[in-house]
């Protein structure tokens, strides 16, 4: 059976979020939230009948334009302008699984009651999700200031029967696809584009999509780390809590901990060693994964806040009888972590590829380029080339986003946040440490089976017999780009 996750005011986690990804959960809206809704919009009909005032978004332009007044019979257009004038994106398009975030996130935040949508609205985006017709959102367009307005006006177009959807594997017209489903094209009442194209979802829901994979690649990188350990025959005595108990940031003692959990009984470990000290890529690990695992544990905290958040503007407050215009939509919380993320993710790969470099490098026993017959054969030669280009562009991608702002409409938006453009070259970086660390797990397995016949932990080797039965021991010189691929393939398979 398909599990129901009720949107409610409840406390959302990127851990449930995940949850729900993964499960293919339906959505359904809660009593709670949805006697929320219908208080807002009746407080919002009420004020806009008894009042002449100028609200803005509601009864005005946007933007600059916050100054001309709007008539009554004119709102329904002005909503829909909005919509089309403001679906301007370009670029790639989104992957699906960030449009499924968007869409759950956007569905979230205008759950609360402060947004003035009727029902009508986030049920429409709930069945949306539920069909999985997923709209198409374009990557480029947003200044992470009034809202990721861009790509939320293309998630919102299909609404209205305009853009295109992604349904059953296919790219259709909105239309096409509502006509399918029997559904009418909702008409927007005041407020309602605008509520929809306010916010930081496009922003957040990548950052959630790199956070969860980020958990994921973590735990790798601590993985391929105790694997390097063993291959390279390296001391353990930097792993010792002796050491971290005087330096206890959270993440080198959780770090250093992981990777004797995982060397626990290893006879390659107990071995006696000859060199006094390791590379600083394995004596540091601690110090440098764990650093980036702090990082991550303040960016989803961050994270965490913005998914539970009304990020629209005005907000409406019915039972203190106010709207309220303000700048809940400038997505600043989001543009500096997801800069700090992509830095945080780019050292696990930058260590990661030192690590391969040391392994093929002829040392310690191991043959140059980890092939038993180095000069007709380069082995794993150009795996490094191929994870020290990656890590090249890491860095390039690391260059912050947040630091950039560019004046527009008019003046009126004079300090942006350029969130966005920080959000998918996380995602880059995110899918770029997933390559390095298939290389170095590549590189590290080969390396080890060259201690025989000393072996590792029990959990190492164990994972080692099921990668040999998808990428055999590289013997003679082969497409490395296969054993590559299939070394990825086969980690996000596997749980370390």
């Amino acid at each position: 059976m398909t599990p129901v996750h009720e949107i409610s005011p409840d406390h959302l986690s990127i851990e449930k979020i995940g949850a729900l990804q993964s499960a293919g959960a339906q959505l359904r809206l809660s009593a709670q939230s949805r006697e929320k809704i219908r208080h807002c919009r009746a407080y919002l009909d009420q004020k806009l009948s008894a009042t002449d005032d100028l609200l803005y978004g509601i009864n005005t332009g946007f933007g600059s334009l916050c100054d001309i007044r709007i008539s009554q019979e004119d709102i329904e257009q002005l909503q829909l302008n909005l919509v089309t004038s403001h679906a301007a994106g370009m670029g790639d398009v989104a992957p699906l699984d960030v449009v499924r975030l968007m869409l759950l996130l956007k569905i979230q935040s205008l759950s609360y009651g402060h947004s003035g949508v009727r029902e009508d609205v986030v049920d429409r985006l709930i069945d949306f999700y539920n069909a999985g017709i997923l709209p198409v959102v374009y990557e480029l367009g947003s200044l992470g200031a009034s809202g990721d307005l861009a790509p939320l006006a293309h998630l919102s177009l299909p609404l209205v029967g305009l853009g295109e959807v992604w349904y059953e594997g296919q790219r259709t017209a909105a239309d096409v696809v509502l006509k399918k489903m029997g559904w009418k094209p909702l008409v927007f009442k005041a407020k309602e584009a605008l509520a929809l194209l306010n916010g930081t979802q496009f922003s957040a829901a990548y950052a959630v999509w790199c956070l969860l994979e980020s958990r994921r690649l973590a735990d790798q990188a601590d993985f391929n780390a105790a694997i390097g350990y063993d291959a390279f025959n390296c001391r353990l005595s930097p792993l010792d809590e002796h050491i971290h108990q005087i330096r206890p940031h959270e993440g080198q003692v959780v770090t250093a901990k992981k990777i004797r959990d995982i060397l626990h009984n290893s006879a390659i470990a107990a071995a006696n060693k000859t060199s006094v000290q390791d590379p600083y890529a394995f004596r540091c690990v601690p110090q440098v994964h764990g650093a980036s695992r702090d990082a991550l544990a303040y960016i989803e905290k961050m994270v965490t806040t913005e998914v539970n958040s009304v990020t629209d503007n005005p907000n409406i407050f019915p039972d203190d009888d106010l709207i309220v215009s303000g700048g809940n939509f400038h997505a600043q919380p989001l543009a500096l972590p997801l800069d700090h993320l992509a830095l945080a993710l780019s050292e696990y790969g930058s260590i990661s590829e030192r690590r391969v470099y040391q392994l093929i490098s002829g040392q310690r026993g191991l043959p140059a380029f980890l092939t038993a017959k180095p000069g007709l054969n380069s082995g794993l030669m150009i795996a490094q080339y191929t994870a020290a280009s990656i890590v090249s562009q890491n860095k390039t991608l690391c260059v912050p986003a947040s630091a950039d702002s560019i004046v527009s409409c008019n003046g009126q938006e004079d300090h942006v946040s350029m969130a966005a453009n920080a959000a998918t070259k996380a995602r880059r970086v995110v899918l770029n440490l997933e390559r390095l660390l298939a290389i170095e797990f590549m590189t590290a397995m080969q390396a080890l089976e060259f201690r025989r016949p000393l072996r590792s932990a029990d959990g190492i080797e164990a994972v080692l017999e099921k990668y040999r039965l998808q990428v055999p021991r590289l013997e003679e010189d082969r497409i490395l780009h296969d054993d590559m691929e299939q070394t990825l393939l086969f980690l996000r398979g596997v749980s370390t």
